[in-house]
């Protein structure tokens, strides 16, 4: 196959349809703009949440809340998932939380939630980790050290 001799997927190019080309197009006279009005003018745009001058939903609704630009980001992993993705004996910490695909990126630290069972004995180094998840972490012979 060369390149002069590719086409296009049959149903993916659409003819363009030409408006205001005489009554028999369908689309003739005022070409589906109506009569008059801003709408039938050429060069009509109008800016996004525009609503005719009323005041705009987004500026009639109070505003709410704050963004705290100093709150931590915690990334969070139930003791289910470490049962699931790490073998007997394994050390569990950030790298390879992302090694095994459970989280993406560290962030401001790593946090092991106790939802699940652990049987595997398992060495977890991480930021912290919630009561219920030290306990099953120990129960199952393993350490939960905190970095």
């Amino acid at each position: 196959m060369k390149l002069h001799e590719l086409s296009p997927a049959k149903g993916s190019k659409k003819e363009v349809k030409r408006v205001g080309r005489g009554p028999a197009s369908g689309q003739g006279k005022t070409a589906g703009k109506g009569h008059k009005g801003q709408k039938a003018r050429a060069g009509y745009s109008q800016r996004f949440g525009f609503e005719g001058g009323q005041m705009p939903l987004q500026r009639r609704l109070p505003k709410r809340g704050f963004n705290n630009i100093f709150a931590k980001e915690i990334v969070t992993v139930n003791v289910s998932d470490l049962e699931a993705r790490f073998n007997d004996g394994d050390v569990v910490d950030a790298d390879a939380l992302i090694k095994v695909g459970l989280i993406k990126k560290a962030k401001d630290g790593v946090k092991v939630l106790g939802n699940g069972e652990l049987t595997k004995k398992l060495d977890v180094k991480v930021n912290a980790y919630s009561k219920a998840a030290k306990e099953k972490i120990e129960a199952a012979g393993g350490s939960a050290e905190e970095v």
